[in-house]
């Protein structure tokens, strides 16, 4: 089974919009896009242009950051267009279903929803440290079903699956639906795997993004990589001009060998701020549960998370409350920041204890 089977029956030739820039992008004077001839006073980017749907020297410079083809790699407004494509492409409302295993990224429920797909639970296994129940996930897995999600390291609660479990999965997957594997969080884990699956197997899909570790968070660039097959399908049904000009430039500035090697260096720094933010708050007074974190954040089970959070916001600081039946109730989760932000949330909640 090919993964192009999944895909619905109506868009596996579906040819898209042919935009300007895509039909003809070469050619010194350009008079097929009804652009305006004349930059705004000061432009150096060119603005007046519409962008390439998928610049070349960005799909090339991902392709080599991540090891895969450039055919292999789709790039979009964050990992949330791509989500929301392939939840497009492979579900057909009222037909089909995603699969999600909560507490997990809200985006993928939401995409599902929009497009009227069921939507499957399978939760994680709170008393295992919300380890990913993969027999169940295969158990669950039925002829409606197109898209299983697997957020890696997962958000919000910070662990990776272990690469041995995603393998099994996606064993367990072939033929059946799509593994989207979601690693927006994996340059901050040991071991990130799902790239190495998407080169193995066509029915494994991955999702990375610039927004975490390269500091991209506002120029709003993701990718998917997936079999090129399925990537032909997404780009024909993608908004014809997704990446804005100055995002572009953004990115391929933040791809530069001097700007891989500050990232380096801080995720580093974010990594050895997560473990003295763990251990720190693991021996506080009111911290029931510091959640183990292969990602940028902690997730913390307090005994009286309202109050701080209502503390930390009068101190302006900004926590994260998950959402309501997400299992994490009595939690909240911390973005690892610089250490003199850290340092700001830890004398917060000495302050308190020191109070009571």
């Amino acid at each position: 089974m090919s993964v192009i089977d999944l895909v619905r029956e109506d868009l596996r030739a579906f040819a898209g919009y042919a935009s300007a820039r895509k039909e003809a992008s070469g050619g010194r004077i350009l008079l097929n896009a009804n652009e305006s001839p004349w930059p705004q006073a000061g432009d150096t980017l060119d603005l007046h242009r519409y962008p390439a749907p998928q610049p070349a020297e960005l799909v090339e410079r991902l392709a080599a950051l991540y090891g895969v083809p450039p055919a292999m790699l789709l790039v979009g407004r964050g990992s949330d267009e791509a989500i929301d494509l392939l939840t497009r492409a492979l579900c057909r409302a009222g037909e089909h279903a995603v699969l999600i295993s909560p507490p997990t990224f809200g985006m993928y429920e939401v995409c599902a929803r929009v497009q009227g797909a069921a939507v499957q639970k399978v939760p994680l296994q709170a008393a295992q440290g919300f380890a990913l129940d993969v027999e169940a996930v295969l158990a669950a897995v039925g002829p409606a079903t197109r898209i299983v999600h697997v957020c890696s390291p997962n958000n919000p609660t910070g662990a990776a699956v272990p690469p041995e479990r995603l393998r099994q999965l996606a064993l367990g997957l072939a033929g059946r639906a799509l593994m989207l594997v979601d690693e927006a969080y994996g340059e901050f884990a040991d071991a990130p795997a799902g790239i190495d699956l998407a080169r193995a197997f066509d029915h494994v899909a991955v999702l990375r993004t610039l927004s975490k570790a390269h500091a991209l968070a506002g120029a709003r660039i993701g990718c998917l990589i997936a079999a090129p097959e399925l990537i032909g399908v997404l780009r024909s049904i993608m908004a014809p001009y997704p990446l804005p000009t100055p995002s572009v430039r953004a990115a391929l500035d933040a791809l530069r060998p001097e700007a891989l090697a500050l990232t380096r260096s801080r995720i580093g720094l974010i990594r050895e701020e997560r473990r003295r933010m763990a251990e720190a708050l693991a021996h506080m007074p009111g911290v029931l549960e510091v959640l183990p974190s292969d990602a940028n954040f902690l997730t913390v089970r307090l005994a009286d998370a309202p109050a701080i959070h209502a503390a930390a916001l009068a101190a302006g600081i900004v926590l994260r409350v998950p959402a309501q039946g997400s299992g994490l109730d009595g939690c909240l989760r911390i973005s690892i920041g610089t250490p003199t932000e850290n340092d700001a949330v830890l004398e917060l909640l000495r302050g308190r204890r020191q109070a009571a």
